[in-house]
């Protein structure tokens, strides 16, 4: 693979030592057919994840942080390490299968015009993971996603846009950031991911950001990678990622959107993300009773 000489992959890791064994055992497993490194980022886990890389794979490059720098710094912190010509930003929940990484490289060669490439997420049981390909959010398509209407099976529509249930591969707008292979001359020129997220909604960023430099994002399902979803979360967010995940849509929206919409649809967003932010924060701080409150009652 002469246009694809090397890859350098970064996985941010914090609280998921056996997702984050698992992920990388299948790096390990099903690896490219170019060079490639490894970069392990972990936000001070605390959980024994850095003794674990350190004695079961050290081939890995280990970075170990003293604090929590979030999603976009930690990747961008990690993708300095190399210098190779692909960066593949990995989640820890996420196991590449047997030629996926080949495919992807592959599917780069063969549109130079495209900056990310991103796979088929499916889920443990099978299924696909729909944000495996993404359109940018408008205020009408993340109404159909946040309410579920537009999740629902066969949606198609303005509400259904935000899943780009149209695209079966080729150019999408964005990929889910689980798994975003990107050239790094682009990566770098764009500045990285915007370290103003903590997390959430970066992977979005730089996709736009990308596509307005004159950037294509690719959706190949030809390449397969599992993704235990919410598998860094726990199944649920705690009330920190409540808060960075809609800070983070607050963001995206006032540095993309905003300046060109009216008042008044500004103000409606707005009031939507912080009626959402307060419902979301509320379910996520009465979660621990309800689970106390069914384990006295089994």
């Amino acid at each position: 693979m002469s246009g694809a000489p090397g890859l350098d992959v970064v996985i941010v890791s914090y609280r998921c030592r056996e997702l984050l064994r698992a992920c990388l055992d299948a790096l390990r497993a099903h690896p490219p057919s170019v060079p490639m490194t490894v970069v392990v980022v972990d936000n001070d886990s605390e959980d024994g994840t850095e003794e674990m890389v350190a004695s079961d794979f050290p081939e890995v490059d280990l970075v170990a942080s003293p604090t929590n720098l979030g999603f976009a710094a930690a990747t961008n912190l990690g993708a300095r390490r190399g210098d190779l010509p692909f960066v593949l930003a990995l989640n820890p929940d996420t196991a590449v299968t047997a030629g996926a990484l080949d495919t992807g490289l592959a599917t780069m060669e063969a549109h130079p015009e495209a900056a990310i490439v991103g796979p088929r997420l499916l889920r443990r049981d099978g299924s696909l993971d729909h944000a495996s390909k993404r359109s940018f959010p408008t205020p009408l398509s993340a109404l159909g996603h946040f309410s579920g209407i537009g999740r629902r099976p066969g949606a198609s529509g303005r509400l259904a846009d935000y899943r780009a249930p149209e695209v079966e591969s080729g150019p999408v707008d964005s990929v889910n950031g689980a798994f975003m292979l990107i050239r790094r001359d682009a990566f770098e020129a764009a500045g990285g991911f915007d370290e103003g997220y903590w997390m959430y909604m970066e992977d979005l960023d730089l996709s736009l950001r990308l596509a307005r430099a004159g950037w294509t994002s690719w959706y190949e399902p030809a390449a397969v990678v599992e993704h235990v979803k919410g598998g860094t979360t726990a199944g649920g967010r705690s009330p920190r990622l409540v808060w960075a995940f809609h800070r983070g849509m607050f963001r995206f929206y006032r540095k993309h959107y905003a300046a060109e919409r009216s008042w008044a649809v500004n103000l409606v967003v707005y009031a939507g993300i912080a009626l959402r932010l307060a419902g979301s924060l509320a379910a996520s701080l009465f979660r621990p009773l309800v689970r106390l409150r069914t384990r006295r009652s089994r």
